[in-house]
Order: structure tokens, then C-alpha cells, then sequence
């Protein structure tokens, strides 16, 4: 008898879609190419049971197709439940672009792209994220009405990230409430890792209430920009997880909290931004809990964003948006209430909760 020895690269071609770790029963998936633009985009559609699937295009330059494929995957199945903890009739998507958004984007190529959204006549919504911009938005406007976060002088409701900044600064009081009986961040010292649009404008407010900030961004003038403007603090030590803070949030990219990280995390409180921050949900967040580190659901305290331009669908305006989105610090306070009582992280009682409600909706649909 013998045996052959499948290597990872093997097994990911066996089954390229539907066996990758981060598919989780999305409804459609769709590859986008364009030779002449040299568009190469995948949009994922996880779960439209609550509405049509609502979700940013991404344009970052991925070290692969694989790579890009997990995080649409990854990233859309977030979308169904933000919108669903949230209380929106919207579903779950995301779109991804693979390519450097400073180098290679152009407006032939973004046309094309809201060609390809158009195209799925509204099952997909799309809005901005990393590497994409309310200009951009404006252009696929263009060639289609499935776009939200597009200018206010055309109707749209503008840039969503002050709206998503505010929704985290909200989730981050409620924790801090949760974990030092107290939501005055006064005096706190808060590592902010990743200082675009939305991180920025987070530091804006820590540094209104008084709370000592430290800042990581991989651009240095950026740093330097948060310490000019705001009076923050660039951070200099050896391993920003290790750093003696009370309060670590992360602002960029997904997945920092992970097994090489998860054990040197010496904040109290996590609460940033930045989308899919537990590397693997069940394995991370159980650490975090055991570990007495409250964490604040990133798909839940992040959602001023989409509840910012859901406005342009059922039309409300930026108040109303502020007004919401300030609800965050209500729910947070829920959800940490709901996993003490019931023995689990605050993960899987968002989750839950979000899940719960996606079922009842489908219950209902069936029913019509």
C-alpha cells in the first residue's frame, strides 16, 4: 500500500472555492476581469436573507489569488452579520480588487468595474473601503444606481469613515464601562494601530476626552501628521502587542490577534475598527476571554459605517445616522452582558444574536 502526501498548495486547487476554510455557505461568488483595464476583482455575496448584500470594494495588492479570495470571503461573510446585529434590512458582500490602488487604479478601470456590479442588478451594493475613495464611488455611479457612499452634492451621504469612527469611539466607552466600571477614558492610554480616515479620526476624539494616545501606522508621515494635529504619541517600542496600554485598537487590516500575538496582549480592552481582528474566532476570542480581556465584536461596534450609508437606500439623513450609530455603545453593553451570563465569548454572543435574527427573517420570507 501507498500514500501520497497532498502539500497545501495541492489541496487549496482540489477545491479552490467551496473548500476554502473561510467559505461559509455564501450564496454567489463572482470573478471580474477585464483585460484591457486590467481589472481582476472577485466580489463575494455571502447571504442576502435580510436584503440586498451591502458591502465596501477593498483594492489592495494581494500577495495572491488565494489570499484575495479568503478575504472576500472572509470579509462578506462579516457583512451579514454587522448589518444583522445592527438591525438593517441588508444582507451580506464585499467586493476585493486585486491591485495597488496608488499604482494601478484608474478610472477606466473603476468605470468597468461598477460595470460588473451593474451587472448583478442589485443583488450586490457596493461603497468604498481601503484602497477605494468617494470618487471612485462617484464614477461607478455612473454606470449604475447599486453604489452607495457617493458625494452629498449628487445625494449620497459622502465619506462614511467619521460615521464608523465615531461607532468604534462608542464601542470603545461601552467596553471600557464593561471592564473598568467606568467610560471616562480620561487619562487611558489607547495604542491605535493604523491611522487612515477612520483611525484618525478615532484619535480625534480620544485626545477630546483626554486619553493619552499612542500611534503605529507603517507611514511614517503619518505618524508624525497624528502627533502635529493632535498631540499624539508615536509608538517606539520592540512589540506594540506587548505595550503597556490599556486599550489596543487596531485600525488596519484584519487578523492581528492571532497565536503569535493573542498571549502578549497586555491591554484590558480591545476595541478598534479594523474587520475579521480574531485570526480564528473560536480559538481567539476563547484566549481573550480567559485571559479577562474584554473584547468589543469588531463587525459590531464598527457598523457606523453601513449604517451611514444605508441612509441613501431608505433615505435618512446624517443626523439620524448620529443617532444610531451612537446606539453602538448600547448594544456593546448588551453583548457583554448577554456572553457573561451565558458563558461565552463576546464573539459568539454577537454572533448569536445577529444570527438569530437572520434566521427569524428567513422564517418569515418562507412564510410569505
Amino acid at each position: 500500500m501507498t500514500s501520497e502526501i497532498t502539500t497545501p498548495v495541492e489541496l487549496k486547487k482540489m477545491d479552490p472555492v467551496f473548500g476554502q476554510l473561510s467559505f461559509d455557505n455564501h450564496e454567489q461568488i463572482v470573478f471580474c476581469h477585464d483585460k484591457d483595464t486590467g481589472l481582476k476583482a472577485i466580489i463575494g455575496i455571502h447571504n442576502t436573507v435580510m436584503g440586498p448584500a451591502l458591502g465596501g470594494t477593498r483594492m489592495w495588492n494581494y500577495a495572491n489569488e488565494w489570499e484575495a479570495l479568503n478575504d472576500v470571503l472572509r470579509l462578506s461573510r462579516g457583512m451579514t452579520f454587522k448589518s444583522a446585529i445592527t438591525g438593517l434590512n441588508l444582507g451580506g458582500g464585499k467586493a476585493v480588487i486585486i491591485g495597488d490602488s496608488k499604482a494601478d487604479k484608474t478610472p477606466e478601470m473603476i468605470t468597468r468595474f461598477g460595470e460588473f456590479v451593474n451587472s448583478l442588478s442589485g443583488k450586490y451594493i457596493t461603497a468604498e473601503d481601503v484602497g477605494t475613495t468617494t470618487e471612485d464611488m462617484d464614477r461607478i455611479h455612473k454606470v449604475t444606481n447599486h453604489v452607495t457612499g457617493i458625494s452629498e452634492s449628487i445625494g449620497g451621504s459622502g465619506n462614511p469613515s467619521p460615521v464608523t469612527a465615531y461607532g468604534v469611539y462608542m464601542g470603545m466607552k461601552a467596553a471600557a464601562k464593561y471592564q473598568f466600571g467606568s467610560d471616562n477614558l480620561e487619562g487611558k492610554k489607547v495604542l491605535v494601530q493604523g491611522t487612515g480616515h477612520v483611525g484618525e479620526t478615532l484619535i480625534s476624539y480620544l485626545r477630546t476626552e483626554g486619553a493619552e494616545v499612542l500611534v503605529s501606522d507603517i507611514h511614517q508621515d503619518k505618524m508624525e501628521n497624528m502627533v502635529a494635529k493632535y498631540g499624539a504619541k508615536i509608538f517606539t517600542g520592540a512589540d506594540l502587542y506587548a505595550a503597556d496600554v490599556d486599550i489596543y485598537s487596531p485600525c488596519a487590516l484584519g487578523a492581528t490577534i492571532n497565536d503569535e500575538t493573542v498571549n502578549k496582549i497586555k491591554a484590558k480592552v480591545i476595541a478598534g475598527a479594523a474587520n475579521n481582528q480574531l485570526a480564528v474566532e473560536a480559538v481567539h476570542g476563547q484566549i481573550l476571554r480567559e485571559r479577562g480581556i474584554a473584547y468589543a465584536p469588531d463587525f459590531l461596534i464598527n457598523a457606523g459605517g453601513i449604517i451611514n450609508v444605508y441612509g441613501e437606500i431608505v433615505k435618512y439623513g446624517k443626523d439620524q445616522a448620529m443617532k444610531m450609530t451612537e446606539n453602538i455603545y448600547n448594544t456593546t453593553l448588551e453583548i457583554f452582558n448577554f456572553a457573561e451570563v451565558n458563558n461565552m465569548t463576546t464573539q459568539q454572543a454577537a454572533m448569536q444574536i445577529a444570527q438569530n435574527r437572520i434566521d427569524q427573517r428567513k422564517k418569515e420570507n418562507a412564510a410569505k
